[in-house]
């Protein structure tokens, strides 16, 4: 029976490099010169030190530009609002998202059901394997869930005959 797995996963090393181009750029900039800007990750954060407001929307840019120019999907990104830090500056943690959580799978599968095709459902930790015995329903589907606009990025793996 056809089948494959909804999931929502992001490169870290991808991330990383997006991060060094950040990086590089902050030592180029005229506009950074004298700065104590930052950026770094730990696990699934990303974290961005700042002096001041617009300093920080600079880098949150930058860091859109380059997930952009490493293919990367920018609904990974979830920012968090920025905190003050020592002195003036501003600290911001921005969560990369990996996996999805169990309400949206939920939310996804009740989609699939109401859809009437003839396709089952199975909540796989932060996965949804769907299966069908017939392609087109697998793939309308797909179509059904490209449709739903979630606010993270969903890729469509192990597809199976």
């Amino acid at each position: 029976m056809p089948s494959f797995q909804i999931a929502s996963n992001t490169n870290l090393m991808e991330v990383d490099n997006a991060i060094n181009n950040v990086l590089r750029e902050i030592k180029n900039r005229f506009d950074f010169k004298g700065s104590s800007c930052d950026i770094e990750r730990n696990e699934n954060e990303i974290i961005i030190n700042a002096d001041d407001n617009m300093k920080m929307q600079q880098l949150e840019e930058l860091l859109k530009i380059n997930f952009k120019r490493r293919n990367l999907d920018q609904k990974a990104l979830s920012f968090q609002t920025p905190e003050k830090a020592t002195g003036d500056s501003l600290k911001q943690t921005i969560k990369v998202i990996q996996g999805i959580d169990k309400e949206t799978l939920k939310i996804i599968s009740k989609t699939i059901k109401e859809t009437k095709l003839k396709v089952q459902t199975s909540i796989e930790t932060e996965t949804l394997r769907v299966s069908g015995k017939n392609k087109d329903d697998l793939q309308k589907t797909i179509q059904t869930i490209k449709d739903m606009n979630l606010n993270q990025p969903i890729q469509y793996t192990n597809f199976r005959n």
